[in-house]
């Protein structure tokens, strides 16, 4: 993974972009319920790839209203660009937050001679009833959001505090990606991947300036694991959560 720049305490900025978990449901509020499809790839939303490979995850789910549902027998195969990637529908019938979840199976990234784990999760606002968004999943590492990640415009910030194990996470480090639809040019490399640290309690802000989909992948190291070859090797985990931004009218 890579970095760059905003706000709080700033990471090291190096060329390149980053690993996310793409989890997008085609809306984030759907104002009257009925279906909502979303699609998972492993790819760098920025560059807009390459895909990587994504084998089948090993949980994956949605949270209503202190409900867990299994949505496994819904996940379809999507190749992308001859790279293994998933779809899902699902109806939602109910009033309320809905957290989509996903476990992906460790990711081997030998350029940076480690494994991947990207807990992943993105809220869908049934009926645009604006409760329920702040569900945990409990995931090892996890963004619980202080800001409704649903509703937001062009330009509203996103607050969240990164989670370890269930404990706020001093000056952890956060990845920012926007996912370039628009054909968007970054100046240079240092643009592509926004990089900030956590405060003291855990707590991160971003202001997203473009409309679309946002992640931010809150990364913490792991204990060591075994690589391909039998020896161990570093672990990535990642606590990822999706946020849309609507234009506003006229931008």
């Amino acid at each position: 993974m890579r970095h760059a720049f905003c706000l709080l305490i700033l990471g090291a900025a190096t060329p390149a972009s980053a690993h996310f978990l793409q989890a997008l449901p085609d809306a984030d509020v759907l104002p009257d319920g009925g279906q909502v499809t979303i699609d998972l790839t492993f790819t760098h939303p920025f560059d807009g790839g390459p895909v990587m490979e994504m084998e089948r995850p090993v949980q994956v789910g949605v949270m209503s209203g202190g409900h867990v549902t299994d949505l496994q027998t819904a996940l379809t195969e999507r190749p992308v660009d001859g790279a293994m990637a998933w779809r899902l529908n699902h109806d939602l019938i109910e009033p309320g937050a809905n957290v989509f979840y996903v476990q992906p199976q460790p990711y081997w990234e030998p350029a940076e001679q480690k494994s991947i784990i990207h807990y992943t999760k993105v809220i869908v606002d049934s009926f645009a009833s604006g409760d329920g968004w702040d569900q945990l999943v409990g995931f090892p590492v996890e963004i619980l959001p202080l800001t409704r990640p649903t509703g937001l415009w062009q330009g509203n910030s996103f607050t969240g505090v990164v989670l370890r194990d269930g404990v706020p996470a001093p000056f952890a480090e956060i990845e920012v990606e926007y996912v370039n639809t628009v054909g968007l040019e970054a100046p240079n490399d240092a643009f592509v991947t926004q990089v900030l640290r956590t405060d003291v309690n855990g707590t991160f802000t971003y202001t997203m300036p473009f409309a679309g989909w946002w992640g931010f992948a809150a990364l913490i190291d792991g204990p060591q694991t075994p690589a391909p070859d039998g020896t161990m090797a570093g672990l990535e985990l990642g606590g990822l959560i999706w946020v849309h931004t609507t234009a506003r009218e006229g931008h």
